[in-house]
């Protein structure tokens, strides 16, 4: 016989449809805020190889994170699917590093600029 259970019944040892999927959300929300945090840290990171000239992307570096989210994870997921999410991740994240130390380069180049007296060519036509 095939039992199932429709969203709003609810067993003693079992979660309803509705209450998993709440558990989701909050789960959601926490990686939300888990994420904003590897983001701002990113974005600092990116502020100091910037001041120490050090290059954004740095394989070595990523190796690194990936043997340590193998290292940590204790299941489901397997190895192979974890490390994709954060391939994509670290991909997402040195995107945004990128596109910030580029608008960093160029307002220091602006405010350089404006110390020596120097105009920035935004056109390339003199003034």
């Amino acid at each position: 016989m095939c039992h199932q259970a429709s969203a709003g019944t609810h067993h003693e040892d079992e979660m309803t449809l509705e209450d998993l999927r709440k558990q989701i959300d909050a789960l959601d929300r926490q990686m939300v805020e888990l994420l904003s945090e590897r983001a701002r840290a990113v974005l600092r990171i990116g502020h100091l190889k910037l001041q120490i000239h050090a290059p954004v992307h740095e394989p070595a570096r990523e190796k690194v994170v990936y043997a340590n989210v193998r290292a940590a994870n204790k299941g489901p997921l397997p190895d192979i699917e974890l490390v994709r999410i954060f391939e994509r991740l670290i991909d997402v994240m040195r995107s945004m590093e990128m596109h910030e130390t580029e608008l960093e380069k160029n307002a220091l180049a602006a405010a350089q600029g404006q110390a020596t007296g120097a105009q920035a060519p935004e056109t390339g036509n003199e003034k």
